[in-house]
């Protein structure tokens, strides 16, 4: 079993922990408090960086096509949770991301690029939706959402670089 099915299989067991959740530190109504919501709990984190690696590992226009459409699913999400919209199961949704993104990852699951943005839509509303639940009453929405979407493009962002790391390395290791 090479080493990204090993590790893709270890965190998405350990990340269904619930203990993994946020710390409940810091504030929700700036700029900074959306930019810590999915650094701080690795819940978004884990699910935030699959979805980079899964697009780096699906090709070039993944690497667009998913990204985007977890970000606008990921807004939609918040602004449901700020109307204050009810949603039940979001946690199960989250906490669903982890294992199921990271399953794709380790076994190199290749769908329809329509079938995978759609998977990481759904996700991402739920993600989303945690986000923008959040928010506290008499805080900034626009830069609350700024900072969880600048932090969720930088865990992408990372997923991807990762992954083309490790590509990289693999490829020169088969010469």
């Amino acid at each position: 079993m090479n080493s990204i099915r090993v590790t893709s299989i270890l965190v998405a067991l350990l990340a269904t922990f619930p203990a993994l959740a946020h710390t409940g530190v810091g504030s929700s109504a700036s700029f900074f408090g959306g930019l810590a919501h999915p650094l701080t709990g690795a819940d978004h984190l884990m699910a935030m960086v699959a979805v980079g690696l899964w697009a780096r590992l699906l090709g070039q226009r993944a690497l667009a096509l998913l990204p985007i459409s977890f970000l606008v699913a990921m807004l939609a999400g918040a602004l449901a949770a700020m109307t204050r919209l009810a949603l039940p199961m979001v946690e199960a949704g989250i906490l669903m991301s982890i294992p199921v993104l990271w399953a794709a990852i380790a076994f190199r699951v290749k769908p329809p690029m329509v079938i995978a943005a759609a998977l990481c839509a759904v996700f991402a509303f739920a993600h989303g939706f945690a986000h923008g639940a959040e928010l506290t009453e008499g805080a900034s929405p626009t830069l609350y959402s700024v900072g969880f979407l600048s932090a969720t493009c930088v865990l992408i962002f990372s997923g991807a670089r990762i992954a083309r790391w490790v590509l990289a390395r693999t490829e020169a290791a088969k010469h």
